[in-house]
């Protein structure tokens, strides 16, 4: 375990692996377990950090404010830390907002950009989007971290053979601070970098479940205002595809990362 500093918040890092740095970012209540199934096959190719983000996992927690610009402020503190050349970000859910959020401000920090199941903004445009914020917000409050881990647990994995994904799910969400946890929703709902899309001019490959939460249709929308991205959908999976489909999503990042590398190895 491996910790810095940065403006009094400690966090917490792993590291594994040689080669070229590789830098992996969680999503909402989660932690570097996020890539628990990823961790052993990229370090096998490159230098790999996870972070905790602040609110999450070993990081501290502070009571206040967060926003996302914070979030990619700490990353970026962690690739300065380490003095790291530029790195391959690879970011699921919040994590790719934060990727986002990095890019469309410090592109030059970055190899490429992966966005699993993410977006360039949490912006209501039509009454039901209002609605459905303020219903996820309120049942984020009210229920329990425990209650919260059960139906997500579900909402992820709900085929019978996904039992132990389930568990996962189950044990892990009431370990998260709950007031952490509201700050760092908080932070997501209103937020949005879409506008400076067409500044990301890294190698980006956006990864869409074919079941998640948003329709592909809307991450095409988006990748088509970016000059240097392409999307791929992956079948049967659902938000947590880098756990429920994990071969077929290391075999598609290795092979997008493996191309960014050999571009820049042998320039036009």
């Amino acid at each position: 375990m491996s910790y810095f500093d940065n403006d009094g918040c400690q966090l917490h890092y792993e590291e594994y692996g040689e080669g070229k740095p590789l830098l992996l970012v969680h999503g909402l209540g989660s932690s570097t377990l996020d890539w628990e199934y990823q961790i052993g096959e990229l370090a096998r190719h490159y230098h790999v950090f996870a972070i905790d983000l602040r609110g999450h996992g070993r990081s501290d927690k502070p009571r206040e404010a967060y926003s996302m610009e914070i979030f990619a402020a700490d990353v970026v503190a962690l690739i300065e830390h380490l003095n790291l050349p530029p790195v391959h970000l690879v970011g699921i859910s919040m994590g790719g907002m934060i990727g986002f959020q990095i890019a469309s401000q410090n592109v030059d920090l970055l190899s490429s950009l992966t966005i699993i199941n993410s977006s360039p903004e949490v912006k209501a445009k039509k009454p039901a989007d209002y609605i459905q914020i303020a219903k996820r917000w309120t049942l984020a409050r009210v229920m329990s971290l425990e209650t919260l881990g059960k139906a997500l647990g579900k909402l992820l994995f709900p085929k019978p053979e996904q039992a132990d994904l389930r568990r996962k799910v189950e044990e892990r969400w009431p370990r998260n601070d709950k007031r952490a946890y509201l700050a760092s929703l908080s932070a997501i709902i209103g937020w949005g970098v879409r506008e400076h899309l067409a500044q990301i001019t890294c190698p980006t490959l956006v990864i869409s479940a074919d079941k998640d939460y948003t329709p592909v249709a809307l991450k095409q929308a988006y990748v088509s205002e970016m000059p240097n991205a392409r999307l791929e959908v992956i079948s049967d999976s659902r938000h947590a595809t880098p756990m429920d489909q994990p071969l077929e999503f290391n075999k598609r990042l290795l092979a997008f990362l493996s191309e960014v590398d050999t571009i820049n190895k042998n320039p036009a």
